[in-house]
């Protein structure tokens, strides 16, 4: 079958790779001159900065992608374990480093907390290893067709129940730890979901497995390694590219099936199958010119956040890792005003992450690359953000200078706030989607096929199984498990 991907990001790789592998004939075609999509790249006066994602975690899925096209992942990319893999820090200045490994965490947390809560942490990882076994089988690496399909597995849904996961996630931790910076850094992962720790369930633990019990690696090159070797991978499966090319509308037939897409230069691509790999809510406007599903139009979405990406010159705290957590004052305060209030935190926790403290060759000599988040309101917030004007950048580089990152000698930088990531296609202006949510997530989350467009497929955050490089890569797999089906008569 002759399948149009559109989006050469991770998700429209890993269904590139495993198209591919399955000999069909597959075309990606990509608005950039290279893959990623939001893994992307800025390379500039010698300087490699990677501007998406700056966390992996599950290195076992991302293996399985090279494996679907019939590579091995050590021929395209090498990954490293981050070790510490997060230095957290706290308002009353101690630190908290997360190691690499089991062991290695219990130390820590046996150093610094005391061995009641190095013992909680060995029940509390037998604990999210159980959690992780039921939902990814169970929930996560599977298509569903309606909620009904919930009902055909009740085993696995009785098993989350007996393990508590659908309590919610602040108390479930809380009762493992009393130390309340461990409470912090074992629920924080809450908000990759769109959640707050105090909202969401512990079914959200599954995030804290990813990040503590399976590791924290990077890829040399960085982030945006991981793109170049789908790319390659799947080009030597067959799938064939064309980059800097947009398309602006997928075709279909006047029964309504998918036809092919048309780019801006007037070519028409001809294909049985499209999986789209943009935001939702662009494809359905902008691409097919229909009504978005329900949970696209109506949902609730995830905080946005504001990021300061930087080559600059100087040299990094002594104490700082690859992975910097710089914990603000009142924590529940803090996500009443992000998601209640819809305003800035008032003392906000930010992400610090320094990667050429693990591949120094991202930087030329002397100088290093830094990358800050901030997590803050969407547009449906209620923050004017055109009003604001560089407000928010200098005060999130004035805050990483207080902390003593080098920030007055910077070389090439760049910064978006929700109106940049709106500008590059981010429904509500964030590039995290559809929040979490317990009745949008699962059969409840926008589903990759649509019955008024047979032979669309959707991969990417904003379907399932959900945010986060892990997430997207399997929901490359399902966009071709769909694929496959649509293809058999």
């Amino acid at each position: 079958m002759r399948v149009a991907i559109v989006g050469a990001g991770l998700g429209g790789l890993s269904a590139a790779c495993h198209l591919a592998g399955r000999d069909h004939e597959v075309v990606v075609l990509e608005q950039q001159e290279r893959p990623g999509g939001r893994a992307g790249v800025i390379e500039e006066a010698g300087f490699r900065i990677d501007t998406g994602p700056s966390v992996l975690t599950m290195p076992g899925l991302l293996r399985d992608v090279f494996a679907a096209a019939g590579a091995d992942m050590d021929d395209h990319i090498r990954l490293r374990p981050v070790d510490p893999m997060y230095r957290a820090c706290f308002p009353d200045g101690s630190e908290l480093r997360l190691r690499h490994g089991r062991e290695a965490m219990e130390d820590e947390i046996r150093t610094v907390c005391g061995p009641a809560e190095a013992e909680a942490f060995v029940r509390f990882c037998a604990w999210l290893e159980q959690l992780y076994e039921v939902e990814l089988r169970g929930f996560i690496d599977r298509n569903y067709d309606s909620a009904l399909d919930l009902a055909r597995d009740p085993g696995s849904m009785w098993k989350l129940v007996r393990l508590g996961a659908l309590r919610r996630l602040a108390p479930t931790v809380a009762s493992y730890f009393q130390d309340p910076r461990l409470q912090q850094v074992f629920s924080f992962q809450s908000l990759y979901a769109g959640l707050s720790p105090f909202e969401a369930l512990a079914v959200y633990c599954v995030i804290t497995y990813m990040d503590t019990v399976e590791g924290v690696y990077f890829p040399d090159g960085g982030i945006h390694a991981i793109a170049e070797g789908l790319a390659h991978a799947a080009a030597k499966a067959g799938a064939a590219f064309a980059f800097s090319t947009t398309v602006e509308r997928i075709l279909r037939h006047p029964d309504g099936c998918v036809a092919g897409v048309r780019t801006t230069s007037g070519e028409h691509v001809d294909a049985e199958a499209v999986v789209c790999n943009t935001d939702p809510a662009f494809a359905y406007r902008h691409l097919l010119g229909l009504a978005p599903p329900r949970p696209v139009a109506r949902g609730r979405y995830s905080p946005s956040c504001i990021v300061w990406v930087a080559g600059v010159r100087g040299k990094v705290p002594d104490s700082a890792g690859h992975h910097n957590i710089h914990f603000g004052d009142d924590w529940r305060g803090s996500f009443d005003a992000l998601l209640r209030d819809g305003v800035r935190m008032p003392d906000p926790s930010i992400l610090v992450s320094s990667p050429t403290v693990s591949d120094k060759r991202l930087a030329p000599e002397g100088g290093l690359v830094l990358y800050a988040l901030e997590p803050v309101p969407n547009l449906d917030g209620r923050i004017d953000w055109g009003a604001q004007g560089s407000r928010p950048r200098d005060e999130l580089v004035a805050r990483l200078g207080s902390l003593g990152y080098p920030v007055d000698d910077v070389v090439v930088d760049r910064f978006t706030d929700p109106v940049g990531w709106a500008s590059l296609g981010y429904e509500r202006g964030t590039p995290f989607s559809l929040a979490h949510r317990f009745f949008q997530s699962g059969p409840f989350r926008t589903a990759n096929v649509d019955a008024r467009v047979p032979g669309l497929v959707l991969a990417g955050m904003g379907t399932v199984p959900g945010v986060g490089i892990p997430m997207v890569l399997i929901s490359g797999g399902l966009a071709a498990a769909r694929v496959d089906a649509y293809a058999r008569p």
